[in-house]
């Protein structure tokens, strides 16, 4: 399965929450020259959606692709 994860940079923070909860973190997530999380490597990411619930801004969307 395939997913995209969707992080809105206007709504997020900074608070690392997402990257705390995230089982593959290191191989998903980076933080911007902003202190703002972003994903650099979707490919990782199993759908858990551990993210999206640990986001006090709801600033996370992961949606599946293709089949």
């Amino acid at each position: 399965m395939t997913v995209e994860i969707i992080v809105d940079r206007e709504k997020c923070i900074g608070c690392g929450k997402c990257y705390d909860v995230c089982p593959k973190a290191p191989k998903i997530w980076k933080i911007d020259k902003n202190g703002k999380y972003y994903v650099y490597n979707a490919l990782y990411c199993h759908n858990c959606k551990l993210c999206v619930g640990r986001c006090p801004t709801k600033a996370i969307l992961i949606r599946k692709i293709g089949k």
